[in-house]
């Protein structure tokens, strides 16, 4: 789950990244996405320097944020896997500018930034078994996000009250997850944070991705429910969480490519609430989303727990999103995983992009938008 090939010419910003967007334009959703991936990949690359030793001019990473005029805070460090970076604080320089303008929509004074797997020698297997985490739905049991949260909650305090949120979340691939818990954390402590998803690891099957025709996945999903909701009932595990108000307006930005076995199941999970809802079949959904088969056969029951807790639910679980849906081929070079497809320059192939709005009580649109 990680950031694709790490060649030089990936990692130089004047070669790979959106060099194009000379002028940032805050109200422009393209230009936010492309500054939030750019950043992502800003920790990528600032791991790639550590690990091959490139300080001073041989350093690639910095381009990646200073090109928006945004500093480096703060690198975070994974003490428990050998110091590797896995995220960074970024602050965008020119924020104050704006403390008077409130007609404006407001550019993040902190971005928080997190790198996918990297599978280098020293990150490997620390980052190959966080991968495994989101497999298994224990993802918030790790010490990496432990550690975000408790930096997250650290700059969330110097955040000026009463205005937009001025702090963003941002991740790719085994990154995603991680912004994805602690957006989701931090929304159960009173915070909605903008919060955007690139590529993220689901805990489903990839049935989006292996099985061509929509009424076969529809069919296996819709089997997927009744045998999870059944297995609850078996287990004597019926908490169903009805959608919170407070959940429901958290709307992270979703980012997921059609032919990415990783994040393409993120389009069916939609759609099949969406159908199930329909059809009055939304309390059987509910049960079988927040059931984690794979979790409850590994590690049984583990006893009640609270509507809030994030050890009973899936990763993925979500009632709203603002998803936009990748529907391009891929190429050698446009692979459907990688982080640069986000900051695509052709807007041709951009027009190829899908935008779903994901919302409570929205199905039948839902289900047009994701056909």
């Amino acid at each position: 789950m990680g950031g694709g090939a790490k060649t030089p010419e990936s990692e130089t910003f004047s070669i790979s990244g959106p060099f194009h967007l000379t002028s940032i334009d805050w109200t422009d959703s393209y230009h936010r996405t492309s500054v939030a991936s750019s950043l992502v990949k800003g920790v990528y690359t600032l791991e790639r320097d550590r690990q091959k030793k490139r300080i001073g001019s041989e350093s690639l990473a910095e381009p990646w944020w200073n090109f928006f005029d945004f500093t480096l805070l703060e690198p975070l460090i994974d003490q428990n896997e050998g110091d590797c970076i896995y995220g960074a604080v970024f602050e965008y320089k020119p924020y104050n500018l704006y403390q008077n303008t409130p007609d404006v929509k407001l550019p993040p004074r902190y971005v928080i930034a997190f790198r996918g797997t990297d599978l280098g020698a020293e990150t490997r297997v620390g980052d190959l078994k966080l991968d495994l985490r989101c497999v298994f739905n224990t993802l918030h049991r790790s010490a990496r996000l432990v550690h975000a949260i408790e930096v997250i909650k650290k700059f969330k305090t110097m955040v000026v009250e009463n205005r937009e949120p001025a702090m963003w979340l941002a991740g790719h691939s085994l990154g995603a997850g991680l912004a994805l818990v602690a957006g989701k954390s931090m929304v159960k402590d009173g915070t909605l944070l903008e919060t955007h998803i690139f590529n993220p690891p689901i805990s489903s099957i990839p049935l989006e991705h292996i099985l061509r025709g929509k009424m076969l996945r529809g069919v296996c999903r819709i089997a997927g429910s009744v045998v999870k909701a059944t297995l609850a009932m078996v287990l004597k595990d019926l908490h169903v969480q009805e959608d919170d108000p407070k959940t429901a307006s958290w709307i992270p930005y979703l980012y997921v490519n059609t032919k990415d076995p990783i994040c393409s199941e993120y389009i069916g999970y939609f759609r099949h609430k969406a159908v199930m809802s329909m059809f009055g079949a939304s309390k059987v959904e509910k049960i079988g989303s927040g059931s984690s088969l794979r979790r409850r056969l590994l590690v049984g029951k583990g006893g009640a727990s609270s509507s809030s807790d994030l050890s009973t639910e899936p990763i993925h679980l979500l009632t709203s999103a603002n998803m936009t849906v990748n529907r391009n081929k891929p190429t050698k070079s446009k692979k459907a995983h990688a982080l640069h497809q986000w900051w695509e320059q052709d807007s041709a192939l951009r027009a190829n992009w899908e935008i779903c709005c994901i919302r409570p009580n929205s199905e039948a649109k839902s289900v047009k938008l994701l056909n």
